[in-house]
Order: structure tokens, then sequence, then C-alpha cells
């Protein structure tokens, strides 16, 4: 034993965070005994996409920090750790760049149908059907749900890029926030969705936003619309996408996050030559996983030296 508090880090992060973390605690990587008895062992924990079982966090006496690797808390039980006095941070704006331009990506790909394209040339195939004449994005209507950091910097990007109007639905954002950006604010869900030829979800994963994106909502969106998701899978409900991607009003859909990651390799949606996937990575550039990693660490060595952090703060 040297004294020093014992940070066990349930998934891969930085190696860079990794030893200057190891340079002022006990570290306990992914593979280590210790990390696989967190509940045991652990003062703090940094962890990225693992599901935390409120009952091992309720158990774990000696814990007092959660640091989450992203933005995104749907797999921390708030609860329990707000029951035992843990702090749970998070790291906001490290994956903000890293995350809108994925979701600028996934609207260009599912526009002009880039990953059929390509596997058609690999595979000695002729161009499908859907990559001959796909659409342009600029000066489309794109509709936001939900305008926190990553949001406001995609419709920086689009807007200015590609001149497209944006639309932004956001109950819980105040007016000033949308000062200044040249965005309107929609009051209804449905209302906005009717004048979006592009959707992109941008709001967290909550018993509220659960199937928020529902065959109701995928039936008011224009025919030939495009839907992006790089928020959190759940927020659509993937069977009604499955069936406005077959028979409208979609033209095209791109997720890079599901219901059950990894998606099963039969997924319906999978099988559509109009959906585009990628496997939750819009948070993976290389600056992006640096920054999380040392927000991260510091905001585990904060706690555990008795401060609050600056930001990130979620209990």
């Amino acid at each position: 034993m040297t004294g020093r508090p014992l940070v066990c880090v349930i998934d891969p992060i930085a190696p860079e965070a990794t030893d200057w973390l190891a340079e002022r605690a006990d570290v306990a990587g992914p593979d280590d005994p210790r990390t696989g008895d967190w509940p045991t062992h652990a003062d703090g924990i940094i962890v990225r996409t693992t599901p935390m079982p409120a009952g091992s966090v309720a158990a774990a006496a000696r814990l007092r920090v959660i640091a989450k690797h992203g933005v995104g808390v749907d797999n921390i039980p708030l609860d329990a750790a707000r029951a035992r006095g843990i702090r749970v941070t998070s790291t906001p704006g490290a994956n903000t760049n890293a995350t809108a331009e994925l979701t600028v990506a996934l609207a260009l790909a599912a526009a002009r149908a880039v990953p059929q394209a390509d596997a058609a040339l690999r595979a000695g195939r002729p161009v499908p059907a859907v990559a001959r004449g796909g659409g342009e994005i600029g000066g489309r209507t794109v509709g936001l749900v939900g305008f926190g950091r990553i949001a406001s910097r995609v419709a920086a990007i689009l807007a200015g890029g590609f001149g497209c109007p944006i639309l932004v639905y956001s109950p819980r954002t105040a007016p000033e926030r949308l000062a200044g950006t040249g965005a309107e604010r929609v009051d209804d869900l449905l209302a906005l969705a009717r004048r979006s030829q592009i959707l992109s979800i941008h709001v967290p994963l909550t018993a509220d936003t659960r199937g928020m994106i529902d065959a109701t909502v995928l039936g008011a969106l224009p025919r030939g619309a495009i839907l992006v998701n790089a928020a959190r899978g759940g927020i659509v409900d993937e069977a009604a996408l499955a069936r406005a991607l077959v028979e409208g009003p979609l033209a095209a859909a791109a997720s890079d996050v599901f219901d059950v990651e990894p998606p099963p390799p039969d997924h319906p949606l999978l099988a559509l030559p109009n959906f585009v996937a990628t496997p939750h990575i819009g948070a993976m550039s290389a600056q992006a996983l640096r920054a999380m990693g040392m927000q991260a660490a510091a905001a585990v060595l904060t706690v555990l030296g008795g401060g609050v952090p600056a930001e990130g703060v979620v209990v």
C-alpha cells in the first residue's frame, strides 16, 4: 500500500491521460483484477460506456467519484451515486467538435450514399440505385432536436459552410442562447419535423427522450428527408425508422448509435440500402479522446483532493 488513492479505469482511455494520472494516484486499468472488483477497491472510477449497476455503486464503500469519459451519463446510476454522496462528473466540450463533424459527415454520407457506392466499387458491382442522383445538403432546412454544445457546433457548420437554414426544438434552452446564431426556435416537435429536410438528434437519453422520435414524428417529415442520430440509441424508435426508410417519407438515415450496441448483424436497419451506420465513434477523434481522458483524470483527482471540478459536475 502506498497511501495513494486507487483509480480504476473501467474502459481504455488515452495513454497520455493514464500516464498523467499514474504520476498522481495508483491506477488499475481495464485488465487489472482490482478493476474487475472495483466496488471493493476503487476510490475513483473513470468509465466510458460500460454500464455501472446501481447495486455495485451502492456497495462501493470507498468510492468517492465516478468520472464519465464523455457527456452522456445514461450508463451511470445517478440516484445510487447521489444517495451515497458519490460525485459524478462528465467531460463537456472535450468531444464537441469531433461529434459535430461526424454528424455532418453522416448527413453527407446519407445524402450521397457514400458507403454504398464505396462497397459496390470494392466488390466490382454496378453503382447502386441509391447512390445515383443522391441529393446535396446545401441549402436544406435543418431541424435540430436539442441545442447543447454539439448541436450549436453543427448549426454553425451547416449554416456557415452549407447555407442551411437552422430550426431548433429545445424547450429547456434559454432564448438568449439562440440570439445571434441565426437559428429559429420552434416550440413543437411535430412542427419542427414538418419543416425539416434534415433532422438531427442532439438530446441525452432520459426517460423523457426515450422513443421521442417515433412513427408520428418520422411521418411528419417531408418526403425525401434525412434523419441523423449521433446522440444516443433509444431516442429514435428503430422499428419505426426502418418502416419510414422503406415506405417513406425518409430518403435516407444515418446513425452512430443504437438501442443495443453493438447492433446484431441481422438488425433490420443494417439491411436497408438507404441507411448508413457507424459504431458509436462520434467522440473518437484522437484530439477528443485525449481531451476527454485528461479532463476525466483531472476531475477524479480534484474530487479526491477535496475539491469540486470547475465544469462537468453532474451529481
